[in-house]
This record gives C-alpha cells, sequence and structure tokens, in this order.
C-alpha cells in the first residue's frame, strides 16, 4: 500500500467524531491480545490496560509522534513468567524485576545502535536463532493448554466442550472472516466460549456483581522485604531466565515496524529511527512491568488494524492509548474478565501457542535456511531440545539458566562459532 492509500496519514488528525471512533476501534482490535496475558499468567488485567495505555504514550512521546502504534502485552513472555511466578509460590517479584531488565536491554541496544548502527543485530540474531526461539516460546506451556481444556483422561466433558467451542469458532473466523472481524479472532472466539461456558454453567457471575464500578487498578511492584521496613528488588535465578528473551522480542519489533513502514509508505527505522522506536518500547515495558503489567510490544494486530482500515494516525493510536487507560479504572470490566472460565483459556492457548510455534516455523521457510548445511541442523536441534526438554545451567554463585534463555544463548553462541559449511 503507498502513503497515498491512506485514509489518514500518520501525523493527521481526524474530525473529533471520527477520531473517537477510530480510536474506540483500533483498542478494541487490540483488547483481545492485551488482556489474554494477564489473563494466563495471573497478573492483574487492569494494570495491563494500564500498562498498555502509558506505554503508547510514552512510546508516541519517544517516536516524535511519528509512527501509529498501539503497544500491547507481549506473548513471548508468557512461558517465563509463569515459570518465575511459580518458583516463587505466586509471587511475581521476580518477574517484574526480570521485564523491567529487558526494558534496559531495549535501551542499552537502541544506544547501540545510535552508535555503531544495527548490522551487529542481524549477525546475532540470524533467522537460523530467531526461528527456534520462537518456537520454544510457543511449545513451551503446551502441556498447560492442553490440561485446561480438559483434554485429559479425568476431564469434564463442559470444559472439554467449551474448549472445543472456542477453538473451532476462533480458528473459523480467523480463516474465514472478512474485514474487520479478521483482526478480531480472540475476542470472538472468546465470546463463543464465554456463552457457551455460561450455558453449561461453568461461569461464576458474582465478581461482577460485587465489584465496584471505578477503582483504581490493582498494581503490583516488584519489592521484596529485606528488613526493618526497607524493600529491594529481587534478583534470583528466576529473574534472570526472563532477559534473554529480549533477543526475540527485538527481532520482532524490527520486523514489525519494517512491515508497518511498507503500509504507510515510510521508512521508521531511519525516521525516526530504530534507535527511538527501541527506547519507546523498553522504556515502555520497563513503566508497565513496575505497576504491575507484563511487557509491552508492538504485535501485527496494530499492523493488521492499520493495514485494513488505512488509518495511520497517531492521534488515533494516542485516542486508543487514553481509551484503555480510562477502561483500566472501570471495575467492572476488570471483574467481567476474570469470569472467563480455564476452559475458554485452555482452547484459545491451544491455538495460540501453536500458532506462535508456526510462526517460529514460517521465519525460517520465508528465509529459506537450508537444513541439509550441518550448521543449520545443529543450531537448531540444539536449541530445541535444551529449550523444551527442561534443560538447567547453573552459574556459580548467580543464575540458572533454563527454557527459552539458555536456548537462546546456545544458540547465538554456536552460531557466532560455528563455521559456514563448504560447498
Amino acid at each position: 500500500m503507498e502513503k497515498n492509500d491512506l485514509l489518514y496519514d500518520v501525523q493527521e488528525k481526524p474530525p473529533v467524531a471520527k477520531w473517537f471512533v477510530l480510536s474506540f476501534q483500533h483498542v478494541f482490535a487490540m483488547f483481545g491480545a492485551t488482556v489474554l496475558v494477564p489473563i494466563l499468567t495471573g497478573l492483574p488485567v487492569s494494570v495491563a490496560l494500564f500498562g498498555s495505555g502509558v506505554g503508547t504514550l510514552i512510546y508516541i512521546v519517544a517516536t516524535k509522534a511519528k509512527v501509529p502504534v498501539y503497544l500491547g502485552s507481549s506473548f513471548a513472555y508468557i512461558t517465563a513468567v509463569i515459570i518465575a511466578r511459580d518458583a516463587l509460590g505466586g509471587d511475581f517479584s521476580a518477574a517484574q524485576t526480570g521485564l523491567i531488565l529487558v526494558g534496559l536491554v531495549y535501551v542499552a541496544v537502541a544506544l547501540l545502535v545510535k552508535l555503531i548502527g544495527k548490522g551487529w543485530v542481524d549477525r546475532i540474531l540470524p533467522p537460523i536463532v530467531i526461528g527456534p526461539m520462537i518456537m520454544i516460546i510457543g511449545l513451551g506451556l503446551a502441556s498447560v493448554a492442553v490440561s485446561s481444556a480438559g483434554f485429559t483422561t479425568s476431564g469434564d466433558w463442559r470444559v472439554m466442550l467449551t474448549a472445543v467451542v472456542t477453538f473451532v469458532v476462533t480458528a473459523v473466523v480467523m480463516s474465514f472472516g472478512k474485514g474487520f472481524f479478521k483482526i478480531i479472532p480472540f475476542i470472538i472466539g472468546i465470546a463463543a466460549g464465554y456463552v457457551c461456558g455460561a450455558l453449561l454453567g461453568i461461569v461464576d457471575f458474582s465478581p461482577i456483581a460485587k465489584a465496584d464500578w471505578l477503582a483504581f487498578p490493582a498494581f503490583l511492584f516488584p519489592f521484596k522485604v529485606a528488613g526493618f521496613g526497607t524493600y529491594s528488588f529481587y534478583f534470583g535465578s528466576e529473574t534472570w531466565v526472563i532477559v534473554p528473551i529480549a533477543l526475540v522480542t527485538i527481532s520482532e519489533h524490527i520486523g514489525d515496524h519494517t512491515v508497518l513502514g511498507k503500509i504507510c509508505g515510510k521508512n521508521f527505522l531511519k525516521d525516526p529511527g530504530l534507535d527511538r522506536t527501541l527506547i519507546g518500547d523498553g522504556i515502555a515495558t520497563a513503566v508497565s512491568a513496575f505497576v504491575g503489567g507484563p511487557a509491552n510490544t508492538t504485535y501485527g494486530e496494530n499492523t493488521g488494524v492499520v493495514g485494513l482500515t488505512r488509518v495511520a494516525s497517531v492521534w488515533v493510536t494516542g485516542g486508543a492509548a487514553v481509551l484503555a487507560l480510562v477502561l483500566s479504572f472501570v471495575a467492572k470490566v476488570s471483574a467481567l474478565i476474570s469470569t472467563i472460565p480455564w476452559a475458554v483459556l485452555g482452547g484459545m492457548s491451544i491455538l495460540l501457542y501453536g500458532f506462535i510455534a508456526s510462526n517460529g516455523l514460517r521465519v525460517m521457510i520465508d528465509e529459506k535456511i537450508d537444513f541439509s548445511k550441518h550448521r543449520n541442523i545443529i543450531i537448531a536441534a540444539s536449541m530445541l531440545v535444551l529449550g523444551l526438554g527442561g534443560a538447567a545451567f547453573k552459574f556459580v554463585g548467580l543464575a540458572t539458566l533454563s527454557g527459552t534463555a539458555l536456548a537462546a544463548i546456545v544458540g547465538v553462541t554456536l552460531n557466532l562459532l560455528l563455521p559456514e559449511d563448504k560447498e
């Protein structure tokens, strides 16, 4: 799509009435993905909406209002956040500290890009490393998705039926949906599963009745009591397993901005520059994590909305951010979301986690990775087995690396050390 095909260019302001409608449409399209991550991880939904809204406004300032991006919750960190949470018995301190560090990694990479360019990023993160990393992220919680959907020997038929309805409706909308509906398959699928679960009697509506209309978001802060009333960030081994995943999301960040730039007829990696987009994304993630929200990201839903509606106005993404902030203070909304049964999430997760894993495979196919070359087989095989097999490596006196973090480090190291195959 060329720039002159847009109804509203990047810095063009729509009339007030249209601005409100377009902003509501944009936040609605982002809503499913934004709230699904906190639902799956147990983070407060209200804070996820708050972090998404504030994060988007931070990004707009950092990029001089030159990029029509709405920041939502990142799927990439779901597995690591759940592992860190469970390791501390439900405490999110380690996960939040890790996500804050991820934001700082973004800022550090942005500064390096500003100083020496982005060629080194492509060298460290080629498709043969990124592809398996994305696959591990998607498949890391496959067993949790299956059990949540009730597909076990002792599963309840009502749970299984609700999961199947959620899965089928979402898949049908993704496959056959037209226009705006094709962008919001998660919302439609969750709604269908919710109705099915309600009819089968597995939805508890009492939280909605008990909730106030307005309330402050349920902020969480990443502090552990250090004694005598003082507090400190939690820097345990559970914290450090999250940080290497930034390698994946930085690569996704570059890809999303490249595609969005083609839609808008601009090169966002040059103007305002990759350094500014990374800084905006990184600070937004750190702020969101500090108050108890998930990591922020620029993802496909945003690009899809801009492409389909042909509305690339930053005024609209900014308006969507303000609406998300308002919704974070509406306690009834958070209460409604909290009543979504695990069966719905299980059916959704089967598709979602598989979709993420398939994207990892797609990266390698699109880049025509040649698996007749031994180095490519070695890198991919070692990453997949270590990442999914429960491997762990403990540094003396430091952190224990496992899962995606260990696979990422092994993949990057092997890619730098293994020589290219000779013809």
